[in-house]
């Protein structure tokens, strides 16, 4: 191939992955440079019933990127967000930076949010997602300029650290780790829903979940992936709208899942009470700030059952699982609700009385 051919072929290659696709055996984890990319991590302990979530959207704008980040614990409602002037996210792996205040790769996980909201942690005994044709967007990962797409990156792992959260201080050695990215063109789609649950009697089991409106310029479908992880290590994913399609009925405080595929059927049912949920922002990258945009449950109750040619072949429940129901309409008239102000971004749990 000529020096010119080469040239050619890299910018088609570096177009294409711009417009937040990957090819077939590609790598999801570093940077597309779309206007969004966002990285999620969930640590979760079923020995003390708590949770805790860190993320960065690294967003774009015009006149450069800036950052999403946050921090939430269960069950004593903390949380601490904040629109970070700055931001970036590797074009090497996996990689999410903010300053002083968010550094997160694949093994380590610093967070900065004030002296009552930091977190220190490495991964060690990682379990990545084990299939390099697709990730967890499946073909929808090769199509060009979606709004959205879906990876989780990180089906279990081990922490140690700590984490500081309002007055506690919290020993994080032991507990088990997820990690996933999204990321699209324009921040997020207008309705969305969402799970994630380890804390199951198999401590290596895994479910995850996300589903919304896809678009593609004028042509939109509603889609939802569904990823379980199995005790015995088996990955089953099901999602694709044709061969293995999953019907979702959502509400705020409900989730009801049901995919099918010629071997495989997975039923998920979740459900939380409204007011222990958090309520987190999302960016609008264009315009540097932040906006209230999902309502999520750290700690709600999710059973999950699959099968395999019409036999169940793993069937259990979480006390721990994360649900989340999204929408910026939604999630303003929720922390409205609440009795926080009209520029009011985020909502922690609904104080209980005695």
């Amino acid at each position: 191939m000529t020096s010119f051919a080469r040239r050619a072929a890299t910018t088609a290659i570096q177009t294409y992955r711009a417009s937040g696709a990957d090819h077939p055996f590609g790598d999801p984890l570093p940077a597309h440079g779309v206007a969004m990319e966002g990285y999620f991590w969930r640590f979760t302990d079923p020995a003390t019933g708590r949770v805790l979530i860190a993320l960065n959207g690294v967003n774009r704008a015009d006149d450069g990127t800036w950052s999403t980040l946050g921090l939430a614990a269960h069950p004593h409602g903390f949380l601490r967000t904040t629109a970070h002037p700055v931001g970036s996210a590797s074009t090497d792996g996996l990689g999410a930076f903010a300053g002083d205040a968010f550094a997160g790769t694949a093994d380590r996980l610093q967070v900065d949010l004030g002296p009552d909201a930091r977190l220190d942690v490495q991964i060690t005994n990682p379990v990545p997602w084990p299939r390099r044709s697709f990730g967890g967007s499946s073909v929808f990962q090769a199509v060009p300029a979606l709004n959205q797409y879906w990876h989780p990156w990180l089906l279990g792992g081990t922490a140690h650290g700590r984490a500081v959260v309002g007055a506690e201080t919290w020993d994080l050695d032991g507990w088990s780790v997820y990690g996933e990215k999204n990321w699209g063109k324009g921040g997020f789609p207008d309705s969305w829903w969402w799970g994630q649950a380890q804390g199951f009697a198999e401590p290596s089991a895994c479910v995850a979940f996300a589903g919304g409106e896809v678009t593609a310029g004028p042509i939109s479908t509603t889609v939802t992936a569904v990823v379980v992880l199995l005790p015995d290590g088996r990955l089953v994913r099901l999602g694709d709208p044709v061969v293995s399609p999953v019907r979702a009925e959502v509400s705020d405080d409900r989730w009801v899942l049901r995919g099918r595929s010629a071997r495989w059927q997975i039923d998920i049912e979740g459900s939380g009470s409204l007011d222990i949920a958090h309520v987190l922002p999302v960016p609008l990258p264009a315009e540097r700030r932040n906006v209230p945009g999902a309502i999520e449950h750290l700690g709600a109750e999710l059973r999950v059952t699959v099968s395999h040619r019409g036999r169940i072949v793993w069937q259990d429940e979480s006390g721990l699982a994360a649900l989340e129901h999204g929408g910026i309409d939604r999630a303003r008239a929720e922390v409205v609700r609440r009795g926080h102000g009209p520029d009011a971004v985020d909502a922690p749990p609904v104080p209980r009385t005695r």
